[in-house]
């Protein structure tokens, strides 16, 4: 394979999810029959799982063109999209110097252009939810034992 144009461009989650889909990718490790590979197929499953995975192409192009008015570099406005805000918290650690370049009128209307325009992540299974629970008790108790031992 030869590289024609190194870097071209920055792709948005949504536009590499769609690419994996073409070449094949499945979130099933067995039925991945396209040309996939199985590092594709790793970055297909955590992508299914973020809000990219039910954005389409009428959505993104709907919300590009909303955010124009905003004074948003081409970096900052792929992060928005692909990380979909929902707090004023989260805006500004996507925005550069936010406190400066935009009002919190400003940033109010971009959560709500992001709430429009952009579909909501998926939901997590209850199961996942139970399991991170269960992980961080796991995690307080082994600290616990260490502490006792050190004491010991």
């Amino acid at each position: 394979m030869k590289i024609k144009d190194a870097n071209s461009g920055l792709l948005s989650n949504f536009e590499v999810i769609e690419l994996l889909r073409s070449r094949g990718a499945t979130q099933d490790p067995l039925g991945s029959f396209g040309s996939a590979t199985h590092s594709e197929c790793k970055v297909f499953d955590y992508l299914v799982q973020s809000a990219a995975c039910n954005q389409t192409l009428e959505s993104v192009q709907e919300f590009l063109l909303k955010v124009e008015n905003i004074s948003l570099t081409k970096a900052e406005r792929l992060q928005v999209l692909n990380l979909r805000p929902s707090t004023a918290v989260e805006v500004h650690l996507i925005v550069e110097d936010c406190e400066e370049r935009m009002s919190s009128s400003t940033v109010d209307e971009l959560l709500e252009t992001v709430r429009n325009t952009l579909p909501p992540p998926p939901e997590k299974p209850e199961e996942e939810d139970e399991n991170a629970e269960a992980d961080e008790v796991n995690d307080e108790e082994m600290d616990n034992a260490g502490a006792e031992e050190q004491e010991e």
